[in-house]
């Protein structure tokens, strides 16, 4: 189950504005807030936020909107992913990221591919190329296919699980969920 949250209207409801570009940081501190509790009136596994009618994202509400959200301990969701990000978005939203040591899975505006974005080892891309193709799975089968030793493999999965980039199960399985 996922919630999506087209961020253009939350803008246009919380700013009474008509444009679609989030900048300032009290804009991206109040539109964090409204995502908070959109999220806690629908918790679920997995969030979108929908960034593909936002114009411009400054520096400034990248950080308020996406690592400030990501960072806060008592979400109700297990992962949140931005889908409709541009380059533009992409580049400020990752600058944010890697001031704070976060990672995020984003689905690009002009792919359908998830990826990564944000402070992300080699390992953890290797992985989470690798679980693409997988679906739910062990660290063993994703480190047959790295040739890498289990161990390397299942840390790099639960680093990216800590960062809430994929999915971990108790039966210490893996996956992407409905982003792949």
């Amino acid at each position: 189950m996922s919630a999506v949250i087209r961020l253009d209207l939350l803008l246009r409801e919380t700013m009474t504005t008509p444009y679609h570009d989030l900048v300032t940081r009290p804009t991206g501190a109040a539109i964090r807030e409204r995502v908070i509790r959109a999220l806690e009136a629908a918790p679920g596994l997995d969030a979108e936020l929908d960034f593909s009618a936002v114009r411009i994202l400054d520096y400034s509400c990248a950080d308020e909107v996406v690592a400030k959200l990501l960072a806060a301990e008592h979400l109700p969701v297990t992962r949140i992913v931005l889908r409709g990000v541009s380059s533009e978005h992409a580049d400020a939203i990752e600058h944010a990221l890697n001031c704070h040591g976060l990672a995020v899975v984003i689905v690009a505006a002009d792919s359908t591919l998830p990826r990564l974005l944000g402070a992300v080892t080699d390992d953890g891309h290797a992985v989470f190329a690798a679980l693409l193709s997988f679906g739910r799975t062990e660290a063993v089968p994703v480190a047959d296919s790295l040739a890498w030793p289990a161990a390397r493999a299942l840390e790099a999965l639960q680093d990216l699980a800590r960062h809430r980039c994929v999915l971990a199960y108790p039966d210490a399985t893996f996956e992407l969920g409905a982003v792949a």
